[in-house]
């Protein structure tokens, strides 16, 4: 039987407002639970089977960063860019869109590139971390550094650390690597500066080379 609309409600639109209501409650409740990471090193409290709660507060943890084990507190919701910023000073990871989109905060993550502002730091627990200064410093330029200068392959230079990083883990994987595959390689890094052939150049140059990019 239908209702007025001037009667009582709907009872299946009580229903349906409940039922979102206890689903947005039970969100907000898991979000601060997470499963224990990939290492138990890095979270000695966490047990197998055993979920680990997290949050709401700071938590101090382990990230094993360019061969080097250090401890930040940060809180759960504080990205892995974040984390390397502004907590520990390792600046040459830019934060330029911080959604994913641009690859200027490219790392590598198990020797894989990831934008960083899409990995929490909790979430890097237990990972080999690589950041640009791992990859080369002023005293020490790996040959991929290298032929980026050669070539000249940076203008304003925003980019160029994250290019850099996308390139090197190509170049590790695959040190035959063609054109094709450069250019595969940096597509989610924006430059907008236009530098891609000089990028292009410098990784095809280190190919010839026989040298994959690594110092």
């Amino acid at each position: 039987m239908k209702h007025d609309k001037h009667g009582p409600p709907d009872s299946r639109a009580i229903s349906r407002r409940a039922f979102i209501k206890g689903a947005g409650a039970i969100a907000a409740t898991t979000g601060l639970i997470r499963t224990p990471p990939a290492s138990a090193d890095a979270a000695p409290d966490a047990q197998d089977g055993i979920v680990e709660r997290i949050g709401p507060g700071a938590q101090t943890i382990e990230l094993k960063i360019n061969g080097e084990v250090k401890r930040v507190t940060v809180e759960p919701r504080v990205t892995l860019l974040r984390a390397l910023r502004d907590h520990l000073n390792l600046t040459g990871t830019k934060l330029v869109c911080d959604r994913g989109a641009c690859g200027a905060c490219t790392v590598h993550l198990d020797g894989k590139p990831v934008t960083s502002c899409m990995v929490l730091a909790l979430d890097a627990r237990g990972h080999e971390i690589t950041t640009i200064e791992g990859l080369l410093t002023p005293d020490r330029m790996s040959p991929l550094g290298a032929a980026f200068v050669e070539h000249d392959a940076a203008q304003c230079g925003f980019c160029t650390p994250g290019m850099m990083m996308s390139m090197a883990a190509a170049l590790a994987s695959n040190p035959k690597a063609q054109l094709e595959d450069v250019k595969r390689a940096v597509a989610g890094n924006i430059c907008r500066c236009g530098t891609y052939p000089h990028v292009f150049a410098a990784a095809l140059s280190v190919v010839r080379g026989g040298n994959r990019g690594e110092s």
